[in-house]
């Protein structure tokens, strides 16, 4: 209780928990990709689990606070480079999201595969898209938890930002993918991103750090230009005034 009481306390709660949803942007776009092929129910389904399994990794992960610090230490070298556990795994996850994101362009423009999203919401079909919202939330969570061991000593701290986080990420993966699946040229603007936050994250593993503002930049900008793009359409749609 008495943290609730200490300005600098609430100041670093405050400043934290910005941290945690600026760096979930992220992972809320990657989110709205996966469950877009689903139906509407179990989209839903999807999220609460994959974002409540998410949560109880991440918090795992604050109290391994100690193993988390010794991610950053080298661990192998290769053409004179030094790897730490913290670079390949993030290495692994820009591939991954690369490969995901490229997958699913070629599915958009080739017309896509396989069963059509309202059959293919089985349990086994939901199963994948759960871990992969797993996974790849852990993987995004490394770079915003080794900054919160930085910034924070109080782990009641960390630990509330990051269940305030995951909770705003929640309603926000719910809104976006609405909106995704009710304007179709969304999803490829949000595969870029994808993209874009896949090449991010392999530089970061060579430590070829892109600071992330650019990154924010560019999707607000691309972002407001589509807006612009559905209001005109919109517009157009609607015809002259007789």
């Amino acid at each position: 209780m008495g943290l609730l009481t200490d300005p600098n306390a609430l100041a670093a709660l405050l400043a934290l928990t910005a941290l945690e949803i600026v760096l979930g942007i992220d992972n809320v776009v990657f989110i709205s990709i996966l469950v877009a092929r689903l139906p509407a129910a179990q989209a839903q389904t999807v999220r609460r689990l994959g974002l409540a399994l998410a949560l109880v990794f991440r918090i795992i992960l604050l109290f391994g606070l100690t193993a988390l610090i010794r991610l950053t230490h080298p661990v192998v070298t290769l053409l004179g480079q030094d790897f730490s556990w913290h670079d390949l795994i993030l290495i692994g996850g820009g591939l991954f999201l690369i490969a995901k994101a490229t997958r699913e362009i070629h599915r958009e423009i080739e017309g896509g595969e396989g069963t059509p999203p309202a059959q293919a919401g089985t349990g086994r079909a939901m199963l994948p898209v759960i871990l992969q919202i797993v996974v790849v939330d852990l993987i995004f969570s490394l770079d915003s938890i080794i900054t919160a061991i930085g910034m924070v000593r109080d782990l009641e701290i960390m630990v509330a930002a990051v269940v305030i986080a995951v909770a705003v990420m929640y309603f926000a993966s719910g809104v976006v993918a609405s909106f995704i699946a009710g304007h179709p040229t969304t999803k490829m603007l949000a595969l870029a991103f994808l993209l874009m936050i896949g090449a991010a994250l392999l530089a970061d593993g060579f430590d070829v750090h892109i600071p992330r503002g650019y990154i924010y930049f560019a999707m607000a900008f691309a972002a407001a230009v589509e807006s612009f793009n559905i209001v005109a359409g919109r517009k157009r749609g609607r015809g002259p005034r007789s």
